[in-house]
């Protein structure tokens, strides 16, 4: 046995040990670098959805240069209309605000009546509990001033970013793809070509699928709570149909705002409930048609991991963290399958769910 075999050869716990290590030094370096890295990792996903538009203008002879333009131009303009939809409604949504207050300020009135003849407890009590609260939200508001406009800029800058890191991808896309392939041996280019292919399938079918899905849910969401007469229908409708990308926690939120908007503009509670009945219909129909036929036929991951990269998406890089994971988890499960010592983790992180084994009986009737 040569040296160099002993030095391969470590025991359990030393690899377990550099394991930890390396992945506690790798998502400290996607914490700290991740004004940079967030936006590079926005463009490369957009510039991957991009790239067959792209395709398409060279085809019908218009010089790559151009082409990426005009299709950066064109996403610009879709972004901007539903920024600008949604920055028109929001700003009707702040004018009936004061209602809203007085509304809630009634409605927690009669809670705290309720709650003192039912519970034995003076109203001044609660309204003392109340007050203490008020004042601690204040000082928690003042706090985050700072820290609001600090976001504000950063989210300007990636803004200011994307668009740049994305023409630079669209223009190298080339050289990037080369780069790929002299990284490794001659022995696994084909390997290389074959994940490299997949995973622009996969990034371009999954997220063109999720926009079809929230158009259709942001459609249903409006048409339903415009029936019910819920003020802000769009708005609520587009927010709800966003917040749904987020796997299984989004759909929480997302029905609670406009049952909140219902209790505080109209004069009937029930139609919170109303609200929450059609919302639940539309879960309903989202999971079970939309959903298998436009999403999950293009990424199979299972409901476990897909809550915990959410979390830790969020944990890691705040919202855009959380519309980032299931991406990139099916990103890598999608390399795991093709490198064969990283298969099983590839399966684990799938929902593709193996046929139950019989187990033997330990003790055998005589």
């Amino acid at each position: 046995m040569t040296d160099n075999d002993k030095i391969l050869k470590l025991p359990f716990y030393a690899k377990a040990s550099l394991i930890l290590i390396g992945l506690y030094v790798l998502i400290s370096m996607l914490y700290i670098g991740r004004s940079i890295i967030v936006p590079l990792v926005f463009a490369v996903i957009i510039a991957i959805v991009l790239h067959p538009v792209i395709n398409f203008f060279t085809r019908m002879g218009i010089k790559r240069v151009i082409a990426i333009i005009i299709t950066i131009f064109l996403t610009f303009l879709v972004i901007a209309a539903i920024g600008g939809l949604i920055i028109l409604q929001a700003n009707k949504f702040s004018q009936s605000w004061p209602i809203m207050v007085d509304r809630f300020s009634d409605i927690i009135n009669e809670a705290i009546s309720a709650l003192s003849v039912y519970a034995d407890i003076s109203p001044g009590e609660i309204n003392a509990y109340i007050e203490q609260g008020k004042d601690e939200m204040l000082n928690l508001g003042k706090a985050a001033i700072g820290d609001t406009i600090v976001t504000i800029g950063s989210t300007i800058m990636v803004l200011l970013l994307v668009p740049v890191y994305v023409f630079i991808i669209l223009f190298y896309h080339s050289l990037l793809v080369d780069f790929l392939h002299q990284v490794f041996g001659k022995s696994d280019q084909a390997q290389v070509s074959t994940i490299i292919s997949k995973t622009k399938s996969v990034v371009q079918r999954y997220l063109v699928g999720l926009i079809i899905e929230a158009v259709i849910i942001a459609v249903m969401n409006s048409v339903a709570l415009l029936a019910l007469g819920i003020e802000y229908p769009i708005l609520l409708g587009i927010i709800g149909a966003l917040l749904n990308v987020i796997p299984y926690v989004g759909g929480l939120v997302a029905v609670a705002l406009p049952m909140i908007v219902a209790l505080a503009t109209e004069t009937s509670d029930m139609y919170a409930i109303y609200v929450l009945v059609l919302y639940y219909i539309i879960q309903l129909i989202d999971n079970n048609y939309i959903v298998p036929i436009i999403v999950s036929s293009k990424v199979k991951i299972n409901a476990l991991f897909s809550i915990i990269v959410v979390f830790a998406g969020n944990a890691l890089w705040g919202i855009p963290g959380m519309f980032l994971s299931i991406p990139l988890l099916a990103i890598v499960k999608l390399i795991f399958d093709h490198i064969e010592p990283l298969k099983p983790w590839g399966f684990l992180l799938g929902d593709t769910m193996p046929s139950f084994l019989k187990i033997k009986p330990i003790f055998k009737k005589k």
